[in-house]
């Protein structure tokens, strides 16, 4: 008998029937897009669980990266991380900008005040860290480093929804952060996605709603060149319905990750991130560093073989890639290269079985011992 698949997450759905009263109010009413009811009640339902003053909603996490980028012009230097979604570096380069990678940390994979600064130049338009499967960056250092040099740091916090430092909501750090709300994370829309800010910042915000928006402000007045990264009324009427269940959504993950964690921790060449002080966990995902030459990949074909489905994220970096050959040299942040090739992500999602928990385990136990 076949066993069933596991892939690497599965996306959380309210019932069915709490859903049906957004979709028999929207047939109603005919009106299914252009920031409508449940767009607008959505921004403010985010803006009080996320303990910011500003959001703006879009079509997708990289439209709201794209747009966020645009907003700060289209030409310069952006320092990033070559360790993360192709989503980061593809928005940079697609709006004009060179990206600057940075090496990361060996401990939590994201990158450093002191890293960053050595790649500040006068061409230095933005910093754009990436908070890696919910791993923090050093936001007071980049807060610092931001206030010293005069250059905004926008946030790729696509892993780090509702996640919280020392009380403060992670969007609240920095001069913005971008959130992706896609079907696969913690807090889904279907597609959809969100910058944020701490801080009231009416200028960036009418921008960005300029962008999104073709640039129109009324009916007689476009004011800018914008596209089109509106958010419909089904996407926020779902984010409505799971922003309820948030917290039940990531209590099951903690169960599997904690789970994971006490059936692996001990196991000669496996390594887990590091946890970080006070820090609010939102458990997206689940990554391990598998030590030995060749072992990551072993322990990937043998799930496959089984159905599971874990995912090699982020192999390759993005500073590989076969469209940046000869643009970038991968060579240049060691660190980043070495651990793309030793890191896996297990399958995590709330109801994800122990059952199925502990054959993942014996499987890389197995290759691994």
């Amino acid at each position: 008998m076949k066993k069933t698949e596991i892939f690497v997450t599965r996306s959380s759905l309210p019932a069915l029937e709490e859903f049906i009263p957004y979709l028999e109010k929207l047939w109603k009413s005919r009106f299914l897009t252009n920031m409508g009811e449940f767009h607008e009640e959505l921004r403010g339902e985010l803006k009080a669980h996320l303990g910011v003053k500003e959001v703006e909603l879009f079509t997708n996490g990289h439209l709201a990266l794209e747009f966020l980028l645009e907003s700060f012009g289209k030409e310069g230097e952006i320092i990033t991380t070559p360790f993360s979604f192709a989503s980061t570096t593809h928005a940079i380069v697609r709006k004009g900008f060179t990206p600057v990678f940075c090496d990361i940390d060996e401990e939590d994979f994201t990158i450093h005040p002191d890293a960053i600064r050595k790649k500040i130049t006068d061409k230095t338009k933005a910093i754009l860290p990436v908070h890696v499967y919910g791993n923090l960056c050093d936001v007071e250092g980049l807060e610092a480093l931001s206030k010293e040099y005069h250059i905004p740091v926008l946030y790729d916090a696509a892993h780090a929804f509702f996640e919280r430092f020392r009380g403060r909501g992670i969007g609240s750090f920095g001069t913005a952060s971008m959130f992706s709300f896609h079907a696969t994370k913690v807090f889904h829309t279907i597609e959809g996605g969100a910058v944020v800010s701490g801080e009231e910042n009416a200028a960036l915000f009418q921008k960005l709603y300029e962008l999104k928006n073709f640039g129109i402000l009324g009916q007689e007045e476009v004011k800018s060149a914008g596209g089109n990264g509106k958010m419909n009324e089904f996407s926020a009427a779902m984010g409505l319905c799971n922003l309820k269940h948030l917290p039940e959504y990531i209590a099951g993950r903690k169960r599997v990750y904690e789970l994971y964690k006490e059936e692996l921790q001990g196991l000669e060449n496996l390594l887990f991130p590091k946890e970080q002080q006070d820090l609010e966990k939102n458990y997206a995902y689940m990554p391990v560093r598998l030590l030995g030459e060749g072992k990551r990949d072993e322990v990937f074909l043998a799930l496959e073989k089984e159905g599971i489905h874990a995912r090699k994220y982020f192999y390759p970096c993005i500073n590989a890639y076969d469209c940046y050959k000869g643009r970038f040299n991968e060579e240049e942040t060691p660190l980043a290269k070495r651990i793309s090739k030793e890191i896996l992500t297990l399958p995590i999602y709330p109801e994800l079985s122990e059952e199925d928990i502990l054959r993942i385990v014996k499987i890389v136990k197995t290759v691994m011992k």
